[in-house]
């Protein structure tokens, strides 16, 4: 059973920048509290278009599978579908750019 490092990003709905960053927050260790995540830190980065992108670690891809069945995690990720939308990390500005940069958030 191998951890897997995962790249995600949130484009926030109009005038809900402070409530997806607040949500990114404590998001990672909602998961922890779950036994879904490593205790490795996330970087939680912000883009010029105010997209969020956060990197952490699952425990294994087991681990990922069991989020989708685990109500507290169902909880939050509705959370984060009302204030953001997911989108992939190429949709960045900043994906195009062999050295991209990102204001750190955390």
């Amino acid at each position: 059973m191998s951890t897997r490092i995962v790249i995600a990003c949130y484009k926030p709905i109009a005038g809900k920048q402070e409530a997806l960053e607040s949500l990114v927050e404590s998001h990672v260790q909602s998961l922890r509290d779950e036994g879904l995540v490593t205790d490795r830190q996330p970087i939680i980065l912000k883009a010029k278009d105010g997209t969020i992108t956060e990197i952490f670690e699952w425990k294994s891809k087991e681990a990922i599978e069991l989020a989708h069945e685990n109500p507290r995690v169902q909880q939050i990720w509705q959370q984060f579908a009302n204030v953001c939308a997911y989108v992939p990390i190429g949709d960045l500005a900043e994906a195009a750019e062999i050295f991209p940069d990102f204001m750190p958030l955390n």
